[in-house]
């Protein structure tokens, strides 16, 4: 994994594809970001085996149940979901399986997917995001971000918005100065 001592961000230009992973930008950010790391939780994988622990929903599993089902430690993860109500609809007919409002609401999916990856990612793991902002795991996590990459597709094409983010203390936890992590019991305890 390349240091970071603060946030990059890039702009590049390439072909959209339904199978993010496989945007040449966006592929070279992942060989260049996993190097090393052998566990990698993907719970959105689709056709990509670059997750040591991959899920799709035609495996019958949704990703949240899925990632709780685990029990690893990863050096990273990937968060690549469908990015809007009407691809998350596209997603579940195509395995058939009903979809209404309760699935479509993306914001609580991420929310949950999200909380449930944080707590089996490592600290000092890397999160990789894929969307349309850059909101990725996020400071409320404790998570510092190190890398954005927006790939623009031209014309009526949203940009694919890749952030990558290490994980620098566990939720609940006050960081000290010196980097020691502190419960959040502890910390009231500090006032």
């Amino acid at each position: 994994m390349p240091a970071a001592s603060r946030t990059t961000i890039e702009r590049v230009w390439a072909m959209p594809s339904a199978q993010t992973f496989a945007i040449p930008p966006i592929a070279e950010l992942l060989t260049r970001w996993l190097r090393g790391c052998a566990i990698v939780i993907d719970p959105f994988c689709g056709q990509s085996v670059l997750g040591s622990h991959r899920n799709d929903l035609a495996s019958g599993q949704d990703a949240e149940s899925y990632v709780h089902s685990l029990d690893v430690e990863a050096d990273a993860v990937l968060f690549d979901p469908p990015y809007s109500p009407r691809q998350i609809s596209e997603v579940y007919r195509s395995v058939g399986l009903a979809c209404g409002q309760r699935e479509t609401q993306n914001g609580g999916l991420y929310k949950r997917v999200k909380d449930a990856l944080d707590q089996k990612l490592a600290l000092g793991g890397i999160a990789i995001c894929c969307g349309w902002n850059s909101a990725g795991f996020g400071v409320s996590r404790r998570y510092e971000p190190l890398e954005i990459l927006l790939v623009c597709h031209g014309g009526a094409h949203q940009d694919t918005i890749v952030t990558v983010e290490r994980k620098v203390a566990h939720q609940g936890c006050l960081v000290l100065e010196d980097s020691e992590a502190v419960g959040s019991a502890d910390a009231r305890s500090l006032r």
